[in-house]
């Protein structure tokens, strides 16, 4: 924790008159962020030494922050122009340059002012997907002004599986110091899955004006079109819009094989007040759907905050986790839609939830 003169000499006077301990002062001047390890570690030294001043030649000498670094580094770690995704990661960088990773990341804060930016996963998206979401962004912005939107009911399937789906990058372990590998136990060392692991589907719809119950997809059974319009639409999901909506609501799928299927489309037309057909809704765009790109990932972040270990509590947990889901949520997951669709046409029909 790095402290300025001025709160060195205010931590000093107060432990020194007033005798102001960390917690004290962590509430006395909440506006400054301060660790309590770091005051704790202050206060220690001014009841040993009465001195806030650092000792002489504390802090150690930059010996390999060079320029002849700082420039390799420059280099490798920004990519080179007109060549997108020529750049070296922190790992790549140090190896080449036989540094330290903690040298190469101090070099890229401190030195060159470079901010980091993760990477996150995304539709591909062809030209023709490109041109395709960027015509159907306009017309949709066109049908549906803001005071329609809250009659659209967003629909959606996912699969959701007993093992916790698990982001290895950051899944890390912590031995003692000179352990070798070899002298960790595997249980330790080792995330095991079944070769399959047993899942469920299901299918929601959700708007505005409220949101169905989670439709569980039975067991072994293809959601093809016929199951899909006979079982999903008809017994299911319909009916439970018309009694939140009545008669005047706008129904939403993607481009699923199922959901264009001209059986599909022709239910959807005779039996929906108003429905977005496969030839309006935008090719490969999760990042256009409320249910896609903030629903499912809410709610999966819930169900997996402990490990199940069958299909039957999956299913419990998915239930109860549905029931406990907070409307505004989704509300707020709707209120977006517009914005996205204004940016998928910004980026001419291309990703774009990098400038929201």
């Amino acid at each position: 924790m790095v402290f300025s003169e001025e709160d060195r000499i205010v931590i000093k006077v107060l432990r020194q008159e007033k005798g102001y301990g960390a917690k004290r002062l962590m509430n006395e001047f909440p506006g400054k962020q301060w660790k309590r390890s770091g005051l704790e570690k202050l206060l220690r030294k001014i009841d040993a030494t009465g001195s806030i001043e650092r000792k002489p030649g504390s802090g150690g000498r930059r010996t390999a922050a060079t320029e002849i670094n700082i420039s390799a580094v420059n280099e490798l770690a920004l990519s080179q122009e007109d060549q997108p995704g020529t750049h070296r990661t922190v790992r790549e960088i140090a190896r080449d340059l036989s540094l330290s990773k903690t040298t190469v990341h101090r070099i890229i804060r401190n030195d060159l002012k470079l901010k980091c930016f993760k990477k996150r996963r995304a539709q591909e998206l062809t030209e023709s997907n490109k041109l395709k979401r960027l015509v159907c962004s306009k017309q949709l912005l066109r049908k549906y002004p803001e005071h329609a939107v809250k009659l659209i009911w967003f629909t959606d399937e996912k699969v959701f599986t007993v093992e916790r789906p698990t982001n290895f990058q950051n899944d890390r372990i912590y031995a003692a110091l000179g352990t070798k590998k070899k002298q960790v136990s595997s249980d330790r060392l080792l995330r095991t899955r079944s070769t399959f692991s047993k899942s469920v589907m299901v299918s929601v719809a959700v708007s505005v004006l409220g949101h169905t119950e989670l439709l569980f997809v039975e067991p072994g059974v293809k959601v093809n079109g016929q199951y899909y319009r006979d079982v999903l639409l008809k017994q299911q999901m319909l009916p439970a819009i018309r009694e939140m909506s009545g008669d005047v609501f706008t129904f939403q799928q993607d481009n699923a094989p199922a959901h264009r299927a001209r059986e599909t489309v022709q239910l959807l037309a005779a039996e929906t007040p108003d429905f977005i057909p496969p030839s309006l809704w935008p090719p490969n765009s999760p990042d256009l759907n409320p249910v896609d790109y903030k629903i499912w990932g809410v709610l999966q972040d819930r169900v997996y905050r402990t490990r199940i270990q069958n299909v039957d509590q999956l299913k419990e947990r998915l239930r109860n986790e549905w029931d406990n889901f907070e409307q505004q949520i989704i509300e707020k997951a709707i209120s977006q839609w517009r914005k996205r669709l204004r940016a998928c046409v910004k980026e001419s029909g291309g990703h774009f939830e990098h400038i929201l």
